[in-house]
């Protein structure tokens, strides 16, 4: 009888152990507390710029390609003689001014394409919320020009506040964070706009390693760290590249969702 009871205390035992085990083992994306960003009838301008320019340093992933002057624009510098963005973004298209540019960037990027770019850009207004897009605008606006974004022009059926990013916490999306918190690999990928850069079963771009049979290569707990610390491995062949991905992915998703799509990419054979 003690036998038998010992045996069952045992495996209980045994069990708990191992899937605390594999629980302790899939990294854990820690979030600092977001800033609340009030943006209600009296916001001012400096209000809007200083969460835009978190947005833009931080969640939006802007600096990936804007900056570098090969893949994209540079927008808070010179380009070309023409000044930053805020200097040049009313003459880029006739009809439209700063504001109306900007947002056309953020939510069509194909509409217009620099000449000299590729049409690389990720829809940002399905990755972040309306504040976080307008506040950007807004900052956008400052380099160099006048900032006429108001708390008018962000939707009326979108919250009159919303969380800025301190320095690599969660929340982008709008409700939910990433994809709306989705778990579907798909839907992340899409979300995040990995596609603009590398390329998966068929689509998307070969700026950075093919991602079709990443797992004959990486196993899911390489891809994990790969999503989270970007340097710590370079692909060969894309020296060059090292210090273009994003550092911010992991703090835009849930563990569940970076769990979900590193056995997602690792099952790519």
């Amino acid at each position: 009888m003690w036998a038998t009871n010992l045996k069952v205390v045992g495996i209980v035992l045994g069990t708990l152990a191992l899937y605390t085990l594999i629980a302790n083992k899939i990294p854990q994306v820690q979030s600092e507390v977001p800033q609340t960003l009030t943006l209600g009838a009296n916001v001012t301008p400096e209000q809007l710029v200083a969460a835009g320019e978190k947005v833009f340093n931080g969640i939006g992933g802007c600096t990936t390609c804007h900056g570098l002057g090969t893949r994209a624009p540079n927008l808070l510098t010179d380009e070309k003689g023409t000044g930053p963005i805020g200097a040049r973004c009313g003459k880029r298209e006739a009809g439209k001014d700063c504001k109306q540019y900007l947002y056309e960037s953020l939510d069509d990027p194909k509409a217009y394409v620099v000449a000299g770019y590729q049409p690389i850009m990720p829809v940002m207004t399905k990755q972040l919320s309306p504040p976080q897009v307008w506040s950007v605008i807004a900052f956008l606006e400052s380099q160099g020009g006048t900032v006429d974004v108001t708390a008018s022009d962000i939707p009326a059926t979108s919250s009159t506040s919303t969380t800025s990013p301190t320095g690599g916490g969660g929340g982008g999306g709008g409700a939910g964070g990433l994809a709306g918190g989705a778990t579907d690999p798909k839907a992340i990928i899409q979300a995040a706009g990995c596609l603009v850069c590398h390329k998966l079963d068929g689509q998307g771009q070969v700026i950075a390693p093919d991602l079709t049979h990443v797992g004959s290569r990486r196993d899911a707990e390489s891809i994990r760290k790969k999503i989270l610390d970007p340097a710590s491995s370079i692909a060969k062949g894309y020296e060059k590249l090292a210090g273009i991905m994003p550092k911010t992915f992991g703090t835009m998703m849930s563990a569940a969702q970076l769990e979900a799509l590193a056995q997602y990419l690792a099952a790519h054979k």
